[in-house]
């Protein structure tokens, strides 16, 4: 059965391979079914790019920027619904009949899946809990919840920005000026590893902290740095 409305999903990746390999087959239902995969690569010196040629519909190069990856990804795609995804995120089986159902006429020409993370510790059912009610009030996607939008919108609000941290955030706000997003409540699994490797409250504190920064007009590129696990102070 093809989708009722094929969908590009675009994935930015830099030295990903084993981790790609594993998002390319997860996504091979939906492929089959006539949705399109487009592998950004970032400049990876490892084999991500020879796992992507294998399994991807599409593989183009750029920079190293997720903002630029997804832009590059967007310029490349064939159909008209867009769905960015993290390399370490896995869709729903069924996520291109939950796209085309939530973009029903009439309805936002946006929106984001719920999360899930991929561990099985009762603690991370309520991080998933908070995350999914902090989007759903705030209006608020995030690349880890496979944040989609049809390419009309995406090119009216200027794409992503070409910024080095919260480029997601950045976006969802200038979306939210035309429409609050559609949510589907069917999560997509996202990685807990850094929950795991840095401790629940510290990523919690951490992300809280860098969110309410960039709200307050701190750098970018200084967050980033943050992000990756730089001098840890905002």
């Amino acid at each position: 059965m093809s989708a009722s409305r094929p969908i590009s999903i675009i994935i930015p990746v830099l030295d990903a391979a084993p981790v790609l390999a594993e998002a390319l087959a997860s996504l091979q239902e939906l492929r089959a079914r006539g949705n399109e995969v487009i592998v950004v690569d970032g400049g990876s010196r490892d084999n991500s790019l020879a796992v992507a040629r294998k399994a991807a519909d599409r593989v183009v190069m750029s920079g190293a920027s997720r903002a630029l990856q997804w832009n590059t990804g967007a310029d490349y795609a064939r159909h008209e619904v867009l769905l960015f995804l993290n390399v370490d995120s896995r869709l729903p089986p069924q996520a291109d009949m939950l796209v085309a159902e939530a973009l029903q006429p009439q309805a936002a020409r946006w929106g984001r899946f719920d999360l899930r993370l991929d561990s099985p510790r009762p603690v991370y059912r309520l991080v998933e809990r908070v995350i999914n009610m902090r989007s759903h009030v705030s209006g608020i996607a995030t690349g880890e919840q496979a944040l989609f939008v049809e390419r009309e919108y995406f090119e009216r609000v200027g794409c992503f920005d070409r910024i080095a941290h919260m480029e997601d955030v950045a976006f969802s706000r200038k979306l939210l000026h035309f429409a609050r997003p559609q949510r589907i409540t069917t999560p997509v699994l996202a990685s807990a590893g850094r929950w795991e490797r840095d401790g629940v409250l510290r990523t919690a504190l951490l992300l809280g902290r860098l969110r309410l920064a960039f709200a307050l007009g701190a750098d970018p590129d200084r967050l980033a740095v943050l992000h990756r696990g730089g001098d840890g102070e905002v």
